[in-house]
């Protein structure tokens, strides 16, 4: 098939997609993929195109319309923010990720965006309570095993919390934890806004032999509740650039003979 014959038969294959967005308000990769007898990669490929275009908001699992009312996730509310420092910290991060290893994900859409990254190796067991971190690699990577956290669903979060939760992460042992903060707080540390999702993470690094800190310049210095980890708790802390110093002015004034997290900052 000629470049041009392709061309064609992607835009005509992308029409009838917002035309089935206009009847159904949402699609999903699998049925796109199933409708157009296409992959799921070309399916992802053209979402991702309509998005760019302005036509279509994307999903953890396809796309809902710009044009009608939907309840969506949190999560999905946040996928396409700041996407591109997103995707470069994700792609700084998997460089700890060694062949092999067992690896604690956390929930939200930088997490997401790390996980996609994990095509590049091989034989890595993914730990997470994430829902659409699960779907994902299901759906994706099948080179991937997930070990999927039990627990509580939290509604309208796609992740699960709670007693059985704490107790699953109690029995397991990972080789990295990848931790997602909701706010960088200077002579505080690492917080999120939800207290239950602080044990899960609080819990996550006590059980990892490493671990990272993924957030990208919006989250230094922004609001949080709950402090989950001190700044010196983590291994390596990965952004996309130090907003005024925050991170590199709090490195400094660690204590001496205090463990000092290595600062890696993400190339857009």
């Amino acid at each position: 098939m000629s470049a041009t014959a392709s061309r064609t038969f992607a835009e005509e294959r992308r029409a009838a997609i917002m035309d089935m967005l206009e009847r159904t308000s949402s699609v999903q990769v699998a049925d796109i993929a199933e409708t157009f007898d296409v992959s799921s990669v070309t399916a992802r490929a053209d979402l991702d195109a309509l998005a760019s275009a302005g036509k279509l908001r994307r999903t953890h699992g396809g796309a809902v319309s710009l044009h009608k009312r939907l309840t969506v996730s949190v999560q999905d509310q946040r996928i396409n923010v700041n996407v591109e420092a997103k995707q470069a910290i994700a792609r700084s991060a998997i460089g700890l990720v060694r062949d092999g290893d067992t690896v604690f994900v956390d929930s939200g859409t930088t997490a997401l965006e790390f996980v996609r990254m994990l095509d590049v190796r091989s034989g890595v067991t993914v730990i997470t309570a994430d829902i659409t971190i699960a779907d994902f690699i299901d759906e994706s990577l099948p080179g991937v095993t997930v070990i999927m956290l039990g627990g509580e669903l939290r509604q309208g979060h796609r992740y699960l919390f709670g007693p059985l939760t704490m107790a699953a992460l109690g029995a397991l042992h990972a080789d990295l934890a990848v931790i997602c903060p909701g706010a960088f707080v200077a002579d505080r540390g690492f917080m999120t806004d939800f207290p239950q999702m602080a044990e899960i993470k609080t819990a996550a690094m006590g059980v990892a032999s490493r671990s990272v800190a993924l957030m990208d310049a919006s989250k230094l210095n922004a609001r949080g509740t709950y402090c989950f980890a001190p700044l010196d708790a983590v291994d390596h802390i990965v952004v996309d650039q130090d907003e005024k110093g925050a991170l590199s002015d709090a490195l400094s004034a660690l204590p001496e003979g205090t463990r000092r997290p290595q600062l890696i900052i993400a190339d857009q």
